[in-house]
């Protein structure tokens, strides 16, 4: 992510990894332990995990943590009122917010993307995290084994649009200590997981895009198809 005059410009998500099988179900992993424990998703069942090539033994023996169906969706063991009081807000569903997120800026995606991999430490903050996307958010950086810790660094500037007035620019990241993944490994896998969470916004994506594909071809055809007849059945008529 880059910062220029106060506004955040989104880093592009890979979208080629929502029709990688390998990347959505390892995105399924990550989901599974680190999201799900706060973060339900209350529209996706556990069976649907076949569709991105998970056997349903492999669902039963990785990724059936919360519950012991595997056709049961997928939700949380937390309170509500104990996330409100921990988090300030209860955590949202997670079912559709890669399709909530898009705005004029770029895709649910990419927000997701660049949110995911840009915290910071913060000290003052009640969870002591902080984040350069969504700033004062509530949510702790559940990642920051994967990721490590690191710190914003920000330089103070004249405000170009207002003499007199100053603004804090973000200058880059600090690292100060190194996590389980490096920082590519770490950017990879939060594609895995964005990836993920765009598949279970809309699991027919992929299919409505080929079928969509494929009706626009036909119609192609068709519509030469019947341009030609027309011309065959008129022109002996004047």
């Amino acid at each position: 992510a880059q910062a220029s005059g106060g506004d955040l410009v989104l880093d592009k998500f890979p979208k080629e990894r929502v029709t990688d099988l390998a990347a959505l179900q390892n995105g399924a992993k990550i989901f599974v332990n680190y999201c799900l424990n706060c973060h339900a998703a209350a529209f996706m069942r556990f069976n649907r995990l076949k569709d991105i090539g998970l056997t349903e033994q492999q669902i039963k023996d990785n990724l059936l943590f919360p519950t012991d169906k595997v056709g049961d969706v997928m939700k949380v063991s937390l309170n509500p009122r104990d996330a409100k009081e921990w988090f300030g807000a209860v955590p949202p569903d997670l079912t559709l917010v890669a399709r909530s997120r898009a705005s004029h800026s770029g895709t649910g995606a990419d927000y997701l993307y660049t949110y995911l991999r840009t915290f910071y430490r913060d000290d003052p903050r009640p969870t002591g995290w902080n984040n350069l996307t969504f700033p004062n958010v509530g949510m702790p950086h559940v990642l920051w084994e994967l990721q490590g810790v690191r710190e914003a660094k920000f330089v103070t500037e004249p405000d170009p649009h207002a003499a007199g007035k100053t603004v804090h620019r973000f200058d880059g990241f600090e690292q100060v200590t190194q996590g389980k993944l490096s920082p590519q490994e770490f950017d990879s896998a939060m594609a895995d997981l964005v990836a993920y969470l765009q598949w279970m916004a809309e699991p027919m994506q992929t299919q409505r895009t080929r079928i969509g594909v494929g009706v626009l071809i036909f119609l192609a055809i068709f519509t030469f198809i019947a341009w030609r007849l027309n011309a065959a059945y008129w022109k002996d008529v004047k």
